[in-house]
């Protein structure tokens, strides 16, 4: 791809975007409909939301995932635990799963073809600064953190991961094996959840998250130290 049509596609693209939300009223409705639900944080209200479409609620589940990952920092949790509801545990972790992944994948391509001063504006330059921050005292390691904890953004993370020099598959493969933990989890606990349990089992997972924040910060430090050990 030559720069000339780089710079065609990288004003195009948003432009049409903006055009079709203030000019199409049905999707401009929509939009707000669903940052509305989000808003709430009420897993019923995303449910009844994605039922309403009938056979194509796993499709719609899919694209409010992706949505959501663009549109950072909306809560992921909410469709993970909304889809074990509707799906089942198994069923409803794989469509998370694999559409937290394409989230997570288009976040990275329009940081890396955008760059730093569109993702600000599609998030927040105080939330990708602390990302900056995490991001390069634990590399790697920082999308599994990540992942694992769901007041964390992960989709901020997943855009400071394309402004960076990390190679695509590398930041596929950290992205896809730390998620994957905490989706499992949370689908199997959202298949249980109801009534008055959502609180109690929502604080367990928060103790889960940062058990397993510990162990992995514990990893990390030791790694620096064995390093630190052997550059001496």
């Amino acid at each position: 791809m030559n720069k000339k049509t780089s710079l065609t596609i990288k004003i195009a693209v948003p432009l049409v975007l903006v055009l079709v939300y203030l000019f199409v009223q049905p999707v401009q409705v929509y939009i707000k409909k669903i940052v509305f639900l989000f808003s709430m944080v009420d897993v019923s209200a995303i449910k009844g939301y994605i039922l309403s479409f009938g056979i194509w609620a796993p499709i719609v589940s899919f694209l409010l995932m992706v949505f959501q990952s663009v549109a950072a920092p909306l809560p992921a949790f909410l469709i993970t635990f909304a889809n074990a509801g509707l799906f089942g545990w198994v069923k409803g972790a794989a469509l998370s799963w694999s559409s937290a992944m394409a989230g997570a994948v288009l976040c990275f391509f329009i940081a890396r073809f955008y760059g730093r001063e569109v993702v600000e504006k599609l998030t927040s330059k105080l939330a990708l600064e602390s990302v900056d921050d995490f991001f390069q005292k634990h590399g790697k390691y920082a999308i599994l953190i990540a992942r694992l904890l769901p007041f964390i953004s992960f989709d901020v993370v997943s855009y400071a991961a394309g402004l960076t020099s990390m190679g695509f598959w590398e930041f596929f493969w950290a992205t896809g094996l730390g998620q994957l933990p905490a989706t499992i989890v949370y689908s199997y606990v959202g298949d249980m959840l109801v009534g008055s349990v959502k609180t109690f089992v929502f604080g367990l997972l928060i103790l889960f998250s940062l058990a397993v924040l510990g162990i992995l910060l514990k990893r990390v430090f030791q790694e620096k130290k064995t390093k630190h050990v052997i550059n001496e």
